[in-house]
Order: structure tokens, then C-alpha cells, then sequence
């Protein structure tokens, strides 16, 4: 029987790392979660982030709403948000690490699942991997070697670097419309005879 994956996307922690390691972010997240998988079935991806607030800061947030528009048209994929609350003055994520936990915890629970894949390098979510794993699921994480917890990697049966390498070939090509050429051709002259 073909194992069923579920993939846990931690997606700011991904997104800072992709622009860190790389300087770029626009990632192929169809072909990401599908090298994930490999000849497995994937049963869903859940992407996690906050929500970019339109009023102070109208230009991230409507960066964020095309980025989520493309996630959102990506087949078994469903994004997950959370929000941000100040803390003297400055803004933080609220609610990210629970729901990523809790859907970790409830699909292994409900049998929806014969491996999980977290993409994160975040120890917070050792102990929810642990449990998984005691429920007799695998796990597995994929991770950027400058952001991972020895106590996260511990937890895993497998493990997937992020490098260069992994990322070959899974990035978007951004395709701008070819110009149209125009062609003139030469007309012809009346030449005077003589």
C-alpha cells in the first residue's frame, strides 16, 4: 500500500529562509510539495502564515494577497492564517505554531495520514512530532541548514536538506510577454526613368 503524506508548511519560517539562503522567494509549490512526496500520494499540504495587515502596510499585504491567490490554485494545498498582535509596538505572530500543531496532532489522530512532512526547522514543534511518531506515523522534516533545532531533527525518521541542490528546477520562471516585432518591409521606389 502507497504511503499517504501530509505536508506542514511553517510559512514564515520558509519564506525568511528563502530569502536569506537565496535572495528569492517565488517558489514552485506544486513541484516543492510533489519532490516532498517523491513517488508517494499526497494527501494535503497546509501552508501557515499571518495575515499582512492593509492598513499598515498596504503594500505587503496586497503582495501577500496575490502570493496567496497562486498558493490557493495550487491543487491540495490549503493556506491557514493566523494573525499578528502588538507587543510594545511591535508586531507579532499569534497562533502559527498552535494550528500547525494542532492540524499535525488531528489529521494523525483521524488517520489521514501514514507520514507527516514539516517544513521548518523550529524546535517548538519537537514534542508535537513526537507524538505523531507515537501514534505510529512517520515524520519527517525538511529543513535550511542555518535555521534548524538538534532537538527537531532528533524527532525525525528522515530528514531533507534544503540546499541549492534541492531547489533545482522548483523555482517560477517569470515570463514576461514577448514584445511583438514589427516588420517593415521595404516599399518600393518609383525610380524616374531617364
Amino acid at each position: 500500500m502507497e504511503d499517504r503524506v501530509a505536508i506542514f508548511i511553517d510559512g514564515s519560517n520558509l519564506y525568511h529562509a528563502l530569502r536569506s539562503t537565496f535572495g528569492r522567494t517565488n517558489l514552485n509549490f506544486a513541484e516543492f510539495t510533489q519532490k516532498l512526496c517523491f513517488s508517494r500520494r499526497l494527501f494535503r499540504t497546509y501552508y501557515y502564515n499571518v495575515s499582512q495587515d492593509p492598513v499598515q502596510r498596504p503594500d505587503a499585504y496586497r503582495e501577500q494577497q496575490e502570493f496567496l491567490s497562486t498558493l490557493r490554485n495550487t491543487p491540495y494545498l490549503e493556506v491557514r492564517l493566523g494573525n499578528t498582535k502588538l507587543a510594545q509596538g511591535v508586531p507579532v505572530e499569534k497562533g502559527i505554531d498552535i494550528m500547525l500543531a494542532t492540524d499535525l496532532l488531528y489529521f494523525a489522530w483521524n488517520d489521514s495520514y501514514d507520514v507527516a512532512i514539516l517544513v521548518s526547522g523550529d524546535s517548538d514543534f519537537a514534542y508535537a512530532l513526537q507524538a505523531v511518531k507515537n501514534m505510529g506515523k512517520h515524520v519527517e522534516v525538511a529543513y535550511f541548514e542555518s535555521g534548524v533545532s538538534k532537538d527537531l531533527l532528533n524527532v525525525t525518521d528522515n530528514r531533507y536538506l534544503l540546499d541549492r541542490q534541492f531547489f533545482n528546477g522548483l523555482w517560477v520562471v517569470n515570463r514576461r510577454p514577448k514584445r511583438r516585432r514589427t516588420v517593415v518591409k521595404p516599399q518600393k521606389q518609383d525610380h524616374p526613368s531617364s
